[in-house]
């Protein structure tokens, strides 16, 4: 394998890479090692407009960020979130789901009919859209909170970053029973 240091502008990555290259030129290794330094993992969707670092007031190594496709909490989450809270210091979780996410607009069937317009058959795939986001994320936090393989009593909460204002709204405190209605206790 060879190194190109003088990516093609046209190459399909070039854009990237000579962005690293530059950003390569100026950067210095901090030293930080790979734990959480803030014992942080945040669960976020794959949205570009999301910047979970800055929106939680974190910088690099404070925290492990996992994202995928409405911010849902998959088998793979699980198993991640097991090798981030016994190898890599993570204590806490935060499950952050946002507004305007496109998984809120779509069934599994519609999804799968416009994939299927460009000639792909995805009936094979689970998508995990969201009806109801409030819920799902109840359900999804309740699902970490249950997962045998965590520390029982770990704080899991979850919330809504608003992609308009940059505010998150806590849905699910660290401490409110996942089968709680949202809102609930809130008066």
């Amino acid at each position: 394998m060879t190194e190109n240091t003088s990516p093609s502008p046209d190459a399909p990555f070039g854009d990237v890479l000579t962005a690293n290259a530059a950003y390569a030129q100026t950067f210095t290794d901090p030293g930080r090692p790979g734990v959480a330094g803030r014992g942080l993992a945040v669960m976020t969707c794959m949205d570009s407009r999301i910047d979970p670092l800055g929106a939680l007031g974190l910088v690099p190594g404070d925290a492990k960020i996992l994202r995928n496709a409405g911010a849902r909490v998959t088998d793979d989450v699980l198993r991640t979130l097991v090798l981030a809270t016994y190898l890599l210091g993570v204590r806490r979780v935060l499950v952050l789901a946002h507004t305007d996410c496109g998984m809120t607009k779509n069934t599994d069937d519609d999804v799968h009919a416009k994939v299927l317009a460009q000639g792909v058959d995805s009936r094979s795939i689970d998508f995990r859209t969201i009806a109801d986001q409030e819920a799902t994320l109840v359900h999804d936090v309740q699902r970490i909170r249950s997962w045998p393989f965590l520390p029982a009593g770990m704080p899991v909460a979850g919330g809504i970053y608003d992609v308009r204002s940059g505010r998150v709204r806590i849905v699910v405190e660290a401490d409110q029973t996942a089968e709680e209605p949202p809102g609930a206790g809130a008066r």
